[in-house]
């Protein structure tokens, strides 16, 4: 007992039983213990070491080294001494005396018999599944695969006290420390998955001398087909197969999904600007001629032929911009295949601010584009087309179109007078809905657009769409060409 707490030495810590009939102390610093399974001697060194390693940490493993006398050294003891005191004396020469079975037994400590010969240790024999192997043959060969039982036979030669000699065993590759077996001279293992192995033991005599170079035995078990390296790899090969076919069926899905949605889409424009073209222009149209044949009845000099003359040009620009509807939702309509021809014709169709250069540049192999994709890209670059060529009075204007494996990029670029850090720190003009309307269509097709421009340096708005949402046909990106096709489309001012 130290420091309010209990220690208890036991056959779980280093005794070789548990019941203590008497202690006494020699003059040699040794405690010795008289027990029922013999007489017991422990160094005081060693039981203050265990001590210590039990106030570092009350569930250490360590055991205290302990020298058993028994029947075979001449100890005669009972498993219960009563009737007679004291059971144990210490005279004036350092002799203990004490009761013992038939008569009084004495013991010199001064003069212990100690065996310092290390019992040399030998393997015998390996039996796996109830087959038995030569030790030398184990090392050469490997043991069959699935093995469920495996037996190892070693042993210790000590002729002195051979029943005393203990062993400690370990196989390395699956125990993590050495284990004490006591004398049992055989070590059992089942299922055992197949791998390089090393069997080590190592014994002591009755002395407790160690051998600690013991003996060794190497040997390997076999895999099964099923456990190889190879199989692994093909039972991960084929679950990535079925993963990239379950990929490719759902993207087709997807695809003609998106391809049903976008034809609707386009079905139901045409027929909004062929009902508006068919019912509302005509009719305005009609309206127009009544109200010019109305107005011609009228004097040129009188009031209401002046307020007709307002009303017929006001209704000439309605139907100006129903025209301009119409004609942008029949382009939108229409199937895009060829985007630099298109860029060029809305460059083409769109008035401009001061005389400007215009290119479409096309980089990399052109892929064909999922159709919710080429029309928000189309739609997007267009917005910004039309902005550079009306606003940015630069004198070059150039869409960089670039089919990368990785991603579909779009660039619109011109050297103008810039967009104020203001107006782009707040996500546009107020009341201007173009920058706004770039970035829900990017967000639609999961792309990204991002916009760089400073005063009188120009201005770039950029369109990044991950290849897995751009591309139709995906697996074109793995087969794309180290070089890359760059051509360029100039024209003079476009009308």
């Amino acid at each position: 007992m130290k420091n309010g707490r209990i220690a208890t030495l036991n056959s779980e810590n280093g005794l070789p039983c548990d019941a203590v009939q008497w202690v006494i102390e020699d003059d040699y610093n040794s405690f010795w213990l008289s027990m029922p399974c013999g007489l017991v001697r422990i160094a005081r060194s060693e039981l203050d070491a265990w001590v210590t390693e039990v106030e570092k940490d009350k569930n250490t493993k360590r055991t205290a080294q302990a020298m058993v006398f028994d029947s075979s050294d001449g100890v005669r003891s009972r498993a219960a001494m009563g009737g007679y005191g004291p059971l144990v004396a210490k005279s004036s020469d350092g002799r203990l005396w004490f009761s013992g079975y038939d008569g009084v037994n004495v013991i010199d400590p001064r003069h212990l018999p100690v065996n310092k010969l290390p019992p040399p240790v030998n393997i015998e024999q390996v039996t796996a599944d109830h087959k038995t192997y030569d030790a030398a043959s184990v090392a050469n060969e490997k043991l069959p695969a699935l093995l469920r039982d495996l037996e190892i036979d070693y042993t210790a030669l000590s002729l002195a006290a051979p029943e005393k000699v203990r062993f400690r065993i370990k196989l390395e590759g699956w125990d993590s420390d050495w284990q004490d077996v006591g004398n049992r001279r055989q070590a059992f293992y089942s299922n055992l998955p197949p791998r390089h192995y090393k069997f080590r033991v190592l014994a002591c005599n009755n002395s407790g001398v160690w051998n600690e170079t013991g003996a060794a035995l190497d040997f390997s078990i076999a895999p099964a087909y099923y456990q190889t390296s190879w199989f692994l790899i093909l039972c991960v090969a084929g679950f990535g197969g079925l993963l990239w076919a379950a990929y490719q069926i759902r993207l087709q899905q997807v695809t003609e999904q998106v391809r049903h949605r976008m034809k609707g889409r386009l079905e139901e424009r045409e027929r909004i600007a062929r009902d508006l073209h068919d019912t509302l222009l005509q009719s305005v149209q009609g309206l127009i001629l009544k109200i010019d044949a109305a107005a011609r009845q009228f004097p040129s000099d009188h009031p209401a032929h002046s307020a007709m003359d307002k009303a017929l040009d006001f209704a000439d620009e309605v139907m100006s911009e129903g025209r301009d509807r119409v004609r942008a939702l029949r382009s939108a309509a229409q199937s895009i295949t060829d985007l630099p021809a298109a860029f060029r014709r809305v460059a083409q169709e769109t008035p401009q601010g001061r005389e400007s250069t215009f290119r479409v540049v096309v980089e990399g192999k052109v892929r064909e584009l999922n159709p919710m994709v080429l029309e928000e890209s189309y739609s997007i670059g267009r917005e910004a087309l039309i902005n550079a060529l009306t606003h940015s009075e630069g004198e070059h204007v150039e869409v960089e179109i670039t089919y990368d494996p990785r991603k579909f990029r779009l660039r619109v670029r011109d050297d103008g007078k810039g967009i104020d850090t203001a107006i782009l720190d707040k996500g546009g003009r107020a009341g201007h809905w173009g920058l706004p309307g770039m970035r829900e269509r990017a967000q639609r097709v999961g792309a990204e657009v991002q916009l760089w421009s400073r005063l009188g340096e120009g201005t770039e708005v950029e369109l990044r769409v991950p290849a897995g949402s751009a591309y139709r046909i995906t697996n074109d990106g793995a087969k794309a060409s180290w070089f890359r096709r760059r051509s360029g489309i100039k024209s003079g001012k476009p009308s």
